[in-house]
């Protein structure tokens, strides 16, 4: 639980590679994510060249960050052989938390950036990895060594919460 509290968007990374051990255990914990009907729709797309994490870092004015990292996972979701396709982006959702959680309880950092539902973000990111067309772009999340330190801020707000 010390994640979901201390976990915050990194920006700025380390000149550092981050371990493959520590890429497929933040991949596990996506995959281990719920999903609807369990069609476990989502692929992991994990880039460390450097020209296209430049690529990607051109995708939208946030996403500048991408260039400095030296890894990147881009989430995507099939369109194929699905039972819920109206609940894919959900599911992606889920493993999304859980991928950005383990990456904190890994040592690392880093933030998540928004492809879906922009359509031209989509489709730069689909032609920058040549997805097939069968998968969507869902998620940038470029992360690494954090070479920044941030705290962060308290959002609970009980005013929010409605008892009945």
């Amino acid at each position: 639980m010390d994640t979901i509290f201390s976990r915050v968007s990194i920006r700025k990374y380390e000149d550092r590679a981050v371990e493959r051990e520590k890429i497929l255990e933040i991949l596990r914990a996506a995959m281990q994510a719920p999903s609807t009907g369990n069609q476990q729709p989502w692929e992991f797309y994990v880039v460390t060249d450097k020209e296209k994490l430049k690529a990607l870092a051109q995708v939208s004015r946030y996403a500048g960050c991408a260039a400095g990292a030296p890894v990147a996972i881009v989430a995507a979701y099939r369109t194929e052989g699905l039972m819920f396709p109206p609940y894919v982006q959900i599911d992606l959702a889920i493993a999304m938390e859980n991928l950005w959680l383990e990456t904190a309880a890994q040592g690392l950092g880093g933030v998540w950036l928004g492809v879906a539902p922009e359509e031209d973000r989509m489709k730069k990111v689909e032609e920058i990895l040549e997805m097939p067309q069968n998968l969507r772009a869902f998620a940038l999340f470029p992360f690494g060594y954090p070479a920044e330190h941030r705290v962060q801020q308290d959002r609970f707000d009980e005013g929010r919460i409605h008892w009945g």
